[in-house]
C-alpha cells in the first residue's frame, strides 16, 4: 500500500506536487493527466532523485524521505523508464542480473533472472547483447529487471509508448500479471486510456500537482472532466476506447 500525505515539490516558482494525500491500495493503480502533470515527478520522489519541500510518502508502511535510491532498491522499488536503460554492452541476462546482484531474494539470485526472463518471454535472448535487442525486446527487458528479487512496487512510466498492437497486448498481460507473478503493486503511468481501463482496478488523476480523481478505473474514466481535459478526448472516442479495452 502507498500512503502519500500532503506531498508538494517546488522547483523555483514552479510546483508539479501541489499538496497531494492520497492511499493507493489496488494491487494495480493508474495515473494519468496532462503533460505537466507531475506525474513522472512523483515517481522521481519514489525513486529519490527528487525531495520534496514537504510531506511524507510511505510504501509497506515504512516512510521513504531520507533514504537513499539505492536503499530504496533494497526494500524493493523498481521503476521502468521512458528510456529504457540497458546497457548495450552486457548480455541481457547480466543487464537482470545487474538488479538482481542489489536486490533481497527469497532464492539464489540465478534462479530468480532466469524466472524473470522467462516471464516476459526472453529466455531465448538471455545471451544476446543490449544492442541486439529490438526496441520491444529492451521495453521487455525493462520489466524483467523490476521483477527480480523481492519487488514490493513496481512503477511504469509509459511502457506502452510505440508499441505494436500485439506488441501491446503481450504488454498487457505481463502489466495484469505482475501481483500474482512477484507480489508486488504496480503505479501505472501512461497516455493510453485503452491500457490503463484494461490493467488498472483503481485511477488517480492529478491536475498541475493536484489530485483531481481517485477511485475505480472505470468511474474515473468516465468524469466529464477527465473525458474532456485530460484524456483529450469526447466522451464518444473515449467509449470506443473502453470498448476495446474491456
Amino acid at each position: 500500500m502507498v500512503e502519500i500525505n500532503d506531498l508538494s515539490v517546488q522547483f523555483g516558482g514552479v510546483k508539479p506536487i501541489d499538496g497531494l494525500t492520497v492511499t493507493l491500495d489496488a494491487p494495480i493503480v493508474g495515473l494519468i493527466g496532462p503533460n505537466g502533470a507531475g506525474k513522472t515527478t512523483l515517481l522521481n520522489v519514489f525513486s529519490g532523485f527528487v525531495t520534496p519541500t514537504r510531506g511524507s510518502v510511505k510504501v509497506g508502511g515504512k516512510e521513504l524521505l531520507g533514504i537513499s535510491p539505492h536503499r530504496r532498491a533494497q526494500l524493493g522499488l523498481r521503476r521502468t523508464f521512458q528510456t529504457d536503460q540497458v546497457a548495450e554492452d552486457l548480455t541481457l541476462w547480466d543487464n537482470v542480473r545487474a538488479i538482481a546482484d542489489h536486490a533481497a531474494h527469497e532464492e539464489p539470485a540465478q534462479a530468480s533472472v532466469a524466472r524473470a526472463l522467462e516471464y516476459v518471454g526472453l529466455s531465448h535472448r538471455a545471451g544476446r547483447r543490449g544492442d541486439h535487442l529490438t526496441t520491444y525486446e529492451r521495453h521487455l527487458a525493462e520489466i524483467a529487471r523490476t521483477v527480480v528479487g523481492r519487488p514490493t512496487l513496481v512503477m511504469m512510466d509509459e511502457p506502452g509508448a510505440g508499441l505494436s498492437e500485439s506488441e501491446s497486448v503481450h504488454l498487457q498481460k505481463l502489466i495484469v500479471g505482475l501481483p500474482a507473478f512477484c507480489g508486488a503493486q504496480v503505479l501505472l503511468v501512461d497516455h493510453d486510456v485503452g491500457l490503463i481501463a484494461a490493467c488498472c482496478h483503481a485511477t488517480m488523476v492529478l491536475d498541475f500537482g493536484k489530485l483531481l480523481a481517485h477511485g475505480p478505473t472505470k468511474q474515473v474514466l468516465e468524469l466529464p472532466e477527465v473525458r474532456r481535459a485530460y484524456l483529450g478526448e469526447s466522451p464518444d472516442q473515449l467509449e470506443k476506447s473502453l470498448e476495446a479495452a474491456l
